[in-house]
């Protein structure tokens, strides 16, 4: 019982100190009026509306590890902040361009950065340059997806406010420049698998990472909708008209059109990874697994009882 009961200890302890090193998932939005980024619960709850303020016209964010990556637009400007709201540097790279920086993606200890100017540049989380002109010819670029080496850019041509979405990869190459066409006031643009999901004028459009069409009415009736941020199965849309997060299922289901309310002219959107256990924690989940090592003759040990010895049998005829 003792032994039991040790080990019952041991694991409660390692258990809360995993929990301890795990932060919640949760929705980050940039509020272009209000200058802040605010963080959400994945319920919509709020965590705090003015996580990271005094900014510049926030437009895109990307997330990476315990960071977040906020483009400028204002200043020309990519600064980096924790997912708690402290600062790490606001001005990790500059000399954009003012009012020109409309996105930012990470991938691995890269960032790429969308310019109106029709360009898209690579630097390292560090904020070093790698090559400031990686990708160059999209008029008026809004947004961009990674996924694995391919890198998709939505082009927004002004008259008309009719683009296209062109297909590159991570190293600068062109695969196809108009990849998908046509698209009427496109913005957002999020990855899931083999599939694209754009943000159009009002709704949210389905295609294959190979351009083919799979519903270009998906999700209907929104109110100016901007930047995607996909979760598991689930899709959530930033509403500049009404100052909303809707969610939905990647099949077009509404799961709460209204999750997240009350923002101030809201563009982008990023959701933290899946939170992994620390080092720390791991290691103490090593070390339950060795004591239940150590002790298992203690554990597994079977008593047998002690019975009197039987009397010898006689056969008394």
């Amino acid at each position: 019982m003792k032994t039991t009961n040790k080990i019952f200890r041991t694991a409660l302890a390692l258990t809360c100190s995993l929990a301890a090193t795990l932060k919640a998932q949760d929705i980050y939005v940039s509020n272009t009026q209000g200058y802040t980024i605010g963080e959400y619960g994945m319920d919509g709850s709020t965590v705090n509306a003015s996580l990271i303020s005094g900014l510049h016209d926030p437009n895109g964010l990307a997330i990476s590890g315990n960071d977040v990556f906020i483009a400028n637009y204002n200043t020309g400007t990519i600064g980096e902040y924790t997912t708690s709201g402290a600062t790490v540097n606001a001005t990790l790279i500059q000399g954009l361009g003012i009012n020109s920086v409309s996105d930012v993606a990470v991938s691995g200890n890269d960032l790429f950065v969308v310019t109106d100017t029709g360009t898209i540049g690579e630097y390292t989380t560090s904020g070093s340059t790698v090559n400031a002109s990686l990708i160059t010819g999209p008029v008026d670029a809004d947004n961009i997806a990674i996924s694995g080496n391919n890198l998709f850019a939505i082009s927004e041509y002004v008259p008309g406010y009719v683009g296209v979405v062109g297909a590159y990869t991570t190293s600068g190459a062109t695969l196809n420049a108009t990849l998908l066409t046509g698209l009427y006031y496109p913005y957002g643009i999020a990855i899931s698998g083999n599939d694209l999901f754009i943000s159009t004028d009002g709704g949210i459009a389905e295609y294959t990472t190979s351009g083919s069409t799979i519903n270009a009415s998906l999700i209907s009736g929104l109110d100016g909708p901007c930047d995607i941020a996909i979760s598991g199965n689930d899709l959530f849309v930033v509403n500049n008209g009404n100052g909303t997060v809707g969610e939905y299922t990647i099949s077009g289901s509404t799961v709460n059109a209204s999750l997240i309310t009350g923002l101030t002219n809201p563009v982008g959107i990023a959701i933290s990874p899946v939170p992994e256990p620390s080092t720390l924690a791991l290691a103490g989940l090593g070390g339950l697994s060795w004591l239940l090592f150590r002790l298992r003759p203690q554990i597994f040990a079977v008593k047998h009882p002690v019975h009197p010895p039987k009397k010898p049998v006689r056969n008394c005829q």
